[in-house]
């Protein structure tokens, strides 16, 4: 099943837990220090980290929904 990955930017307090945990997904903005999605529709082959970094996000600001 297609999903999509967010970064809530209200919610980001640029911790980079997002980019240890998925570093093929994400990088940090060095203008605003937060998250930066690279892939907002990754294949599944990407999934498990897309969920590793959305559990490991202590601000609650990555977000996955399918499409």
């Amino acid at each position: 099943m297609a999903y999509k990955v967010r970064v809530d930017l209200e919610l980001c307090q640029g911790y980079a837990n997002c980019l240890i945990e998925g570093p093929a997904l994400f990088d940090i903005s060095d203008e605003t220090d937060k998250a930066v999605v690279l892939n907002e529709t990754p294949g599944e082959d990407l999934r498990g980290q897309a969920e590793a970094a959305a559990r490991g996000c202590p601000a609650r600001a990555v977000l996955i929904e399918d499409i």
